[in-house]
């Protein structure tokens, strides 16, 4: 069974719209080097083929759109002692979501279900994001080791106020509602209306107005139809005060301290407490460095930091033993490096910023194009 459905639907006026399956329903559509290897030649040919005029991205089953990264194959290759794996995987990743950031054509993205990690950042790369009253955001790179990766440096440092740092520190989920209110979406859309969506694309009158016009005409079109079913409360908007007065800390323990005062009997909160207290505590120290560091670096520079994070982490135990716990023997007990965030060594955090190469595999990505639609 192939990992990636195309499907071609032709225009009433002889154009195509161009649909991609991520066909993984089982792993939640994880997303896979194969998957990878599979996306990066459609859309170069889509980008410069003159009869497709958009494509339309989702996942298959009702659960996901994509659930993240294929860390369980990343995690069994580096136990196997292929330590060429993680730049391997990263950097086809991180090239896919560029090429997405740059597509010159719309490309929807329909983030229905669970949208976390990997999905994150295919989902941020589409010009037209949309949002279902099931989806279910997050960044939860903390537990297993990790950080926010797939472009994360670049769209979480440009969420309002310390939203974005919040986010990467506690991987709290967010909703539609959220995703508006953080600029992470762009429509709503009831999930029932899916096949509208691709209906009303096919008939649409290609010719006469730009692709641009004719894709945003079907959204709002469905968005408005779509008002009833959309839920308008956003618990990181009701929280934004609160976010901002826990993150308002010189350094990580004491962002760390606050947010465990914090007396609350708050659900959302709660869940940011347990994260950081089950999380590696050396993640939560690269975390907060890594948003520093990539804070006024352009997108293509964002994600060649991320590729050098991301291979250290890869090299390290910290990031194989989270997958361990988690998502392979799920004993949920992961050995991290260091017990508590108070006794991280900054030396050591230090480490996983060392560059790795003399020119980063990524200083060869484009920049954006002036292309007309």
């Amino acid at each position: 069974m192939p990992t990636v459905v195309v499907n071609t639907h032709a225009t009433a006026d002889g154009h195509r719209v161009m649909e991609v399956v991520l066909n993984a329903e089982r792993s939640l559509n994880a997303l896979s080097q194969v998957m990878i290897e599979q996306l990066t030649p459609c859309l170069d040919e889509w980008a410069t083929a003159e009869d497709v005029r958009a494509v339309v991205l989702r996942g298959a089953g009702e659960k996901a759109f994509c659930a993240g990264g294929d860390v369980v194959s990343l995690h069994n290759q580096i136990k196997d002692g292929d330590l060429g794996a993680p730049r391997r995987y990263f950097e086809a990743e991180y090239r896919l979501d560029h090429q997405l950031h740059m597509f010159p054509k719309p490309i929807i993205c329909w983030a229905d279900g669970f949208v976390m990690g990997g999905g994150m950042g295919l989902m941020n790369g589409c010009s037209h994001r949309v949002v279902t009253e099931r989806t279910h955001m997050a960044m939860p790179e903390v537990t297993i080791g990790l950080f926010p990766d797939v472009g994360a440096s670049w769209f979480l440092n440009r969420l309002p106020g310390r939203l974005g740092l919040f986010l990467a520190l506690t991987g709290n989920p967010i909703n539609a509602a959220d995703a508006l209110y953080l600029g992470l979406a762009d429509r709503f859309v009831a999930n029932e209306r899916y096949q509208d969506l691709l209906s009303q694309l096919m008939a649409a009158s290609w010719d006469k107005l730009s692709a641009e016009t004719v894709v945003t005409s079907v959204l709002t079109g469905l968005e408005t139809e779509s008002e009833v079913l959309m839920n308008p409360h956003s618990p990181v908007r009701d929280h934004f005060d609160l976010i901002q007065d826990i993150t308002d800390q010189a350094g990580v323990p004491a962002l760390v301290e606050a947010l465990l005062a914090t007396e609350t009997n708050d659900k959302w909160i709660e869940r940011a407490q347990s994260a950081v207290q089950h999380g590696s505590p050396l993640s939560l120290w690269i975390i907060e460095r890594q948003l520093r560091i990539c804070r006024y670096l352009s997108l293509r520079e964002c994600f060649a930091a991320e590729l050098n994070l991301a291979v250290q982490c890869g090299l390290h135990r910290e990031f194989p033993e989270g997958v361990r716990a988690l998502l392979v023997d799920k004993d949920r007990t992961p050995a991290w490096t260091f017990p508590s965030v108070a006794e991280v060594d900054p030396a050591a955090v230090d480490q996983f910023f060392i560059p790795l190469w003399d020119e980063n595999p990524l200083a060869d990505l484009p920049m954006p194009a002036n292309v007309p639609v």
